[in-house]
């Protein structure tokens, strides 16, 4: 998989691609307007965080290239790669449980917090892409 030199993209099937982990050094872009809404992206090794309106959407640690990131009400899907094992986060609706499946396996149900945070740690090789779905329950 490759990343996402641009920072931050429009995809033609109405998703949204973001993210290079192989930056040296922290990059962003800011007010990149996407289906009415406005997005922020930071990223580099350490780091990926999307932003949009201001709202917290994705943070992974270390960094990730995260292609066709697409959120309803009800599902959350995208496909990540990075170079080592990671932990992402998003933010989802609050106390409610949700399936992960990774690779098309369910991996399990997980529970937001109270702010609807969720967090999901996946093993990678480098270049190794993994495909993410989250639905809610």
């Amino acid at each position: 998989m490759a990343v996402v030199k641009e920072l931050l993209r429009a995809e033609s099937d109405g998703t949204l691609s973001f993210g290079d982990y192989t930056l040296d050094s922290k990059t962003k872009l800011d007010g990149f307007e996407f289906q009415g809404d406005l997005f922020k992206v930071k990223t580099f090794a350490e780091i990926t965080k999307l932003e949009k309106n201001g709202m917290f959407v994705y943070e992974s640690v270390p960094g990730t290239a995260v292609e066709n990131f697409k959120a309803s009400d009800d599902e959350v899907t995208f496909r990540v790669s990075a170079e080592k094992d990671v932990q992402f986060t998003l933010e989802l609706e609050a106390d409610t449980e949700y399936t992960v499946y990774m690779n098309g396996a369910n991996v399990g149900d997980m529970k937001t917090n109270m702010s609807g945070k969720l967090s999901v740690s996946a093993e990678f090789e480098p270049e190794q892409c993994v495909e993410v779905k989250i639905v809610k329950k």
